[in-house]
């Protein structure tokens, strides 16, 4: 983490209710913990009339009652919590594995990623293994983490024209990114395999299975592995 007097941020307006906070215009893991690190102490210490707080890869997106602040007053506030990040204390991030069944119907991407790349699938499975990726942030849909950062040898466009529905459990890569779908829906990305387990339910604490700030590893299962895990 960056000294107190090293920690850059840069404000901008959003909308008429919303403040933008980058810290720096690039992904970098010195960016994201300044993110987390914002985001954590907000949520210890809430400010009066501040709706919500949507963290992304280096900004965080804060939204707010317009009767209650002017977008230069909340920022003063605002650089006050800034101030303080190198003494905020994260909690030490969780490992979290998460099967997956590679390639055929749960992996109808995998072979053209391999080509792409010039390698076999077997090597696409393995080199999407060897990582342990951090959850920059949760979008898109409720549960959906995005992960990276991939290997370079992995690193691949998304689709010209996205899937009208991809399945819940679905694991894809786009761009330097990779991301497990919680629930059918449209969508982009390059589809590698498919997971068994539940990544959002309305009944686990939290909902989603991972967090801001988790370490993910893909571990790879075979069909009847799958069937296995999957909930009754």
């Amino acid at each position: 983490m960056p000294t107190k007097k090293s920690v850059k941020a840069r404000f901008e307006r959003a909308s008429d209710q919303s403040l933008l906070i980058y810290f720096g215009e690039q992904i970098t893991l010195e960016a994201n913990e300044c993110v987390r690190r914002l985001l954590h102490l907000l949520e210890q210490e809430p400010v009066r009339g501040v709706r919500n707080l949507h963290p992304a890869y280096c900004s965080l997106l804060i939204k707010f009652e317009a009767f209650e602040w002017r977008h230069e007053e909340l920022e003063r506030r605002l650089r006050k919590y800034i101030g303080r990040l190198s003494k905020v204390k994260l909690a030490e991030p969780r490992l979290m594995e998460i099967p997956v069944c590679y390639g055929g119907e749960f992996g109808p991407d995998l072979d053209e990623v391999a080509a792409m790349h010039g390698l076999t699938p077997n090597r696409v499975i393995e080199l999407h293994t060897s990582t342990t990726y951090l959850v920059y942030f949760l979008g898109f849909v409720p549960g959906f983490a995005y992960l990276g950062e991939l290997p370079r040898e992995l690193v691949t466009p998304r689709l010209l024209s996205p899937r009208r529905k991809v399945p819940a459990g679905s694991v894809g890569i786009a761009g330097n990114q990779t991301g497990v779908y919680p629930f059918e829906t449209p969508g982009g990305w390059r589809l590698l395999g498919r997971s068994p387990l539940e990544m959002f339910r309305t009944d686990r604490d939290g909902l989603s299975l991972l967090t801001i700030g988790d370490r993910v590893r893909f571990l790879p299962v075979s069909r009847e592995r799958f069937a296995e895990l999957q909930p009754a």
